[in-house]
């Protein structure tokens, strides 16, 4: 849900601050007051496209910065698309970690910068991304509709998505992803079997010489390193031999008459032994003395031992240098380690294993593939009988809604055709209307009344609410063209799609005005010799007095008594509890 939002320098916008609540947020005031200029800000919130004329005269650059709060059904897919789109899952990485919401996704944070010229940067959750990156999120922040804006419900391509949403079977339509994946894999692996018999002999020669070369050489794991600690030590014989014997004569003293280490240790431990025998504190001394002896002793004889033999062995050394090279040359040919060369070895063994069994191979995906597509077929069928039963549901709820609107004329079905099974079942589904009592039922797409297709939008949204993956719904003006009856017919479906979702709606008509949570009015003002507008939350007393304008112009004592009357209908119409309302602080409250 949209809960701050602040527009900055964007065109008579100079600095505006609002904070919205549950349920239905209303927007009012007169034409040119800035109403349709924070809807156009919204858009930009959702990925929408920036103009160049944005940026306030006399700015360099226009900012619109919001705050979105995840409704909990909605955190799997936000979190996924900002995953996948390399994006912070908080706004603040650190602070989140400090105050245990790393990997939140219960808040999104988005800014747009829009530069003169029409250049602009999008931020989410703090980090630099795209338009493109922000109208995948915004789909699942902001749904948008107007006369002239109905994102998502007139694309045939989101027609399917709908419907299965509002049928509301994810087993079913799980059992057909699995199946089509089934069956898409067996494709694969045929198609690869299937290929030209010369380019399959030709990769099988190909294979054939690969395998017989590796298994030629015969690598085993680690040998690499072990033959490299093998040629190291015989490279370096003469150094290995000097060094032992010199170790050797210094432990047990060299030709002359020099003493070695063994005979001061023991000189040191006669020494020791006599002292001892005057102060016995000194004994487990003396033992660590001869025992000290006794290892340098073995020491020195086992380094003899060593010394005498250590050869030089030219061809060994010559043989390891060949093999050394040869397991690199096969290294290089084939990427990576050892390891990954013996990995790839038999990977080409089991394709060449494969070609060489082609037929009974063939035979054994054949078969496989008769199943898969039965089973393919079988999920299909399941999914147009769910989706049949829910179309049936979908068309009754829509007409009913449309009754209320002042279209009980109309006639709205939901087409589904038969199709070739593919991942998502066999069948075309696509929305259809009849406007008018003896039309045709054509795609949504081609109503032509803007009126008309913003009542159809609000029967659609009204039928989906349950369904729609979609935090916020803002309806801008969509009760052009309608007044009396219809407008508090409008009114009420719009309240009953905010008990289910956040909705922002921008109204002329006071029939729908006082239906809202939470009224905001927006005025337009002279400050410093410049034109700005402000947004003021509206108190009791004050809202009756906005719909009292909005009824005839003035807030006279006959016209605030019909404002009363009508806020008492609407919640007489639609009675429930009050939700969360927006902090006071948030726009000024009058």
């Amino acid at each position: 849900m949209l809960r701050y939002l602040r527009v900055t320098n964007f065109a008579i916008l100079s600095d505006v601050t609002v904070e919205l609540g549950d349920g239905l947020n209303v927007l009012t005031g007169e034409t040119g007051a800035g109403k349709s200029l924070i809807v156009e800000a919204v858009n930009l919130l959702r990925g929408g496209r920036a103009s160049a004329d944005i940026p306030r005269a006399g700015a360099q650059e226009a900012v619109v910065e919001a705050i979105f709060e995840i409704p909990e059904d909605l955190r799997a897919r936000v979190r996924g698309v900002l995953v996948a789109a390399g994006l912070p899952l908080a706004g603040d990485d650190e602070a989140a970690a400090s105050a245990g919401r790393a990997g939140d996704v219960s808040d999104v944070v988005v800014r747009r910068v829009i530069q003169k010229g029409g250049k602009s940067r999008t931020y989410v959750n703090g980090a630099l991304t795209t338009a493109g990156r922000l109208a995948e999120l915004g789909a699942l922040l902001v749904d948008l509709s107007g006369q002239h804006q109905h994102q998502g419900l007139v694309d045939p391509a989101r027609h399917r998505e709908i419907l299965d949403a509002f049928a509301a079977e994810p087993a079913v339509i799980a059992e057909m992803t699995a199946a089509w994946g089934e069956l898409a894999g067996i494709d694969r692996q045929l198609a690869e079997l299937s290929g030209d018999e010369r380019a399959r002999a030709e990769r099988a020669d190909y294979l054939r010489f690969q395998v017989d070369e590796l298994e030629a050489a015969a690598p085993e794991a680690g040998e690499d390193e072990r033959l490299g600690a093998e040629r190291t030590r015989l490279g370096a014989v003469e150094e290995l031999g000097t060094g032992a014997r010199s170790a050797v004569a210094a432990i047990c003293g060299d030709d002359g008459d020099a003493l070695g280490a063994v005979d001061k240790l023991a000189i040191a431990a006669r020494e020791l032994d006599r002292i001892a025998r005057v102060d016995a504190s000194l004994e487990p001394t003396l033992r660590q003395l001869q025992e000290a002896r006794v290892l340098a002793d073995d020491a020195a004889a086992e380094l003899r031992r060593y010394a005498d033999r250590l050869e030089g062995d030219p061809e060994r050394l010559a043989w390891l240098d060949d093999r050394i090279e040869a397991l690199r040359r096969l290294c290089r040919k084939h990427g990576g380690s050892l390891a990954d060369v013996i990995a790839r070895g038999a990977e080409l063994r089991a394709e060449l294993d494969g070609l060489s069994n082609r037929e009974t191979r063939l035979g054994e995906l054949e078969a496989a593939r008769g199943k898969a597509l039965a089973r393919a077929e079988r999920a299909a069928a399941a999914v147009t009988q769910s989706r049949t039963r829910a179309a049936k549901r979908l068309e009754r709820e829509v007409a009913k809604a449309l009754g209320q609107l002042g279209m009980g004329a109309a006639r709205f079905e939901v087409a589904i055709a038969a199709r070739q099974v593919g991942p998502h079942g066999a069948d075309d589904v696509e929305l259809l209307l009849a406007a008018n009592k003896g039309e045709e039922r054509r795609p949504l797409a081609r109503v032509a009344s803007g009126g008309e297709l913003s009542r159809i939008m609000l029967a659609l949204k009204l039928a989906l609410r349950r369904a729609d993956e979609v935090a916020t719904y803002v309806f801008d003006e969509v009760d052009s063209g309608i007044g009396g009856a219809t407008a508090q017919a409008v009114g009420a479906l719009i309240r009953a799609v905010a008990d289910h979702r956040q909705v922002l709606c921008v109204t002329h008509l006071p029939q729908i005005a006082a239906y809202a949570d939470a009224h905001y009015h927006v005025e337009k003002l002279e400050v410093g010799g410049r034109t700005e507008t402000r947004v003021l939350r509206l108190s009791a007393a004050a809202r009756k007095d906005e719909l009292a304008r909005m009824l005839g112009g003035a807030a006279t004592t006959r016209a605030r008594a019909h404002a009363a009357e009508l806020l008492d209908q609407a919640l007489r119409s639609s009675p429930r509890p009050r939700v969360r309302a927006p902090s006071a602080r948030s726009s000024g409250a009058n």
